[in-house]
């Protein structure tokens, strides 16, 4: 399945490489502002910044098979769309920013539902192996797909590109209607959409592992993207370059990247995640400075496959860092919230660095972006994303479903939850950094407010309180408990004195009918 899967995903980036290399290179002949080729770069990326974060609530919530089916088919009409349109003539600057937009769309879409696909089919041991042979997919077409589009730029035109980016999409989609996805049972209602978005956002922001993966990842995408962007000017300069050129640059991108597969287990057992991340990024720095200055082909090349090796050892290393530090009910949801900065400052940044080659010169644009990329890899330098101990996010249901006196709907609520403990007061101080974890963890599953509560006449007792949307969220937490929150509940646990565990109680909030007014 595993096999079945990484096929579709190579494919669909070997699509969105013809797709990004025609376009760039269709936009040069259209125009020769540097805004407008580095605007293709920003096309492309927008649409998963506005959508990124719906479509992992979509794939977490949607049978996964006939959503992903359905991103092939849309990048399928798109790439028709642009073929037709440069058929009739009909192309230009505005048009083709418009479509390359509708064709993120679909990468928008689909980026999230393979990213939780992908823990569902490997143990986390082979996690680090799978995401590496992902990369290696991702970067293999980088090579095969600028290859194809050259070739097919030059024989027949960038037109054909299109042509064969459909037909490869809905090869793909035929290969995903044969995967039999396994649905889990359960006895709990479909989460709401937009019940599913707030609780994707609440979660990421209360992980303290997930906000330093998305720092790194802006920081490393914003000065990456700028020699990707400006990959058409930059080939434009060089020995009067063309598309080949061009295509040759892209692909010594990608194949740096599929070499840097061979390296990645060895680094791994050499440095950290967070050393790689720094090193690589110094390395993706020097080379975006050296490509500035490259003097012809013989020299931007190599520089350009070292690029490659450093950009996918940063991204294996902050994707398994985000992939660690998400549990399997969120993962979608999580990655998508990850897609959405990477784009996002992939994006912005693309746009940005456009803007400075056009108030300035090319070398200079690209100058910048590798002394800014430093500066900003040193700011951020307290931001891990690997801890000592990483924590076991294997599902763990331990705690069973509360038994009620009579039978509750589903969609009643909100549902106050309290539980009372008795601690030692001289063990206050180290009770509550436990019940701050606690919080974090109550509001990582869902619960819409949390507090605890001293009593004023008895120091050493506490209450610890928080609100569920309705009593269907509150029973879905039960099916959300990992290892480490099992974990985390025997360590609350042990500060509680006397022979009768914490007393909890649940509450289910009452309608009542408005009191009239008196006459």
């Amino acid at each position: 399945m595993f096999r079945s899967l990484w096929l579709v995903w190579f494919t669909a980036n070997a699509c969105m490489a013809m797709s990004d290399v025609a376009a760039a290179w269709l936009m040069t002949t259209l125009t020769t502002s540097p805004v407008m080729v580095a605007l293709v770069q920003t096309a492309a990326a927008l649409p998963v910044f506005l959508l990124g974060l719906p479509s992992g609530a979509f794939a977490d919530i949607l049978d996964r098979r006939r959503y992903f089916v359905a991103t092939q088919l849309w990048v399928a009409v798109t790439a028709l769309l642009l073929w037709l349109a440069i058929a009739a003539g009909a192309i230009n600057p505005v048009l083709l920013l418009v479509l390359v937009f509708a064709n993120g769309i679909g990468m928008a879409m689909r980026w999230p539902v393979y990213s939780a696909i992908v823990p569902e089919l490997v143990t986390r041991a082979q996690l680090p192996a799978a995401l590496a042979l992902n990369g290696l997919a991702m970067n293999a077409s980088r090579v095969i797909g600028p290859v194809l589009a050259g070739m097919l730029i030059g024989l027949a035109g960038i037109a054909w590109v299109f042509v064969l980016n459909a037909a490869l999409s809905l090869a793909a989609a035929a290969i995903l209607l044969r995967w039999k996805s396994e649905q889990k049972p359960s006895a709990l209602p479909g989460e709401r959409f937009l019940g599913a978005l707030r609780v994707g956002v609440q979660h990421v922001r209360e992980s303290t592992r997930m906000r330093a993966v998305l720092v790194r990842a802006a920081v490393f995408s914003a000065q990456s993207t700028a020699v990707v962007a400006l990959l058409p000017l930059v080939a434009q300069r060089i020995d009067s370059g063309s598309a080949s050129t061009y295509t040759l640059l892209f692909a010594a991108l990608g194949c740096g990247a599929v070499a840097s597969v061979l390296m990645m287990p060895r680094l791994r057992e050499q440095r950290s995640r967070d050393q790689m991340i720094r090193d690589g990024s110094i390395v993706q720095a020097a080379t975006t400075l050296a490509m500035g200055f490259a003097p012809n082909t013989f020299v931007a090349v190599p520089v350009m496959a070292l690029a490659g090796v450093a950009w996918l050892t940063v991204a294996n290393s902050i994707s398994i860092s985000a992939q660690l530090a998400l549990p399997n009910w969120v993962r979608a949801r999580g990655m998508s919230t990850f897609q959405v900065v990477v784009t996002g400052s992939t994006g912005i940044a693309a746009a940005a660095w456009g803007q400075a080659v056009a108030l300035t010169d090319l070398r200079t644009g690209l100058a910048t972006a590798a002394v800014l990329g430093v500066a900003a890899l040193w700011a951020t330098r307290r931001f891990r994303v690997e801890g000592e101990v990483e924590e076991d996010l294997s599902p763990s249901p331990v705690w069973n479903p509360p038994v009620t006196a009579q039978p509750i709907d589903p969609d009643a609520g909100p549902v106050m939850t309290t539980i009372e403990y008795r601690i030692d007061p001289a063990r206050a101080g180290e009770f509550l950094r436990v019940m701050e974890e606690s919080r974090r963890s109550r509001l990582r599953h869902g619960v819409l407010s949390w507090e605890l509560f001293r009593d004023t006449s008895d120091p050493g007792r506490f209450v610890e309180y928080f609100v569920d949307e309705s009593w269907a969220e509150h029973l879905r937490r039960f099916d959300r408990v990992t290892a480490a929150d099992a974990a985390l509940r025997e360590c609350r646990l042990s500060f509680h004195v006397g022979d009768e565990p914490p007393v909890v109680r649940r509450g289910i909030a009452e309608r009542l009918r408005a009191q009239r007014k008196p006459a």
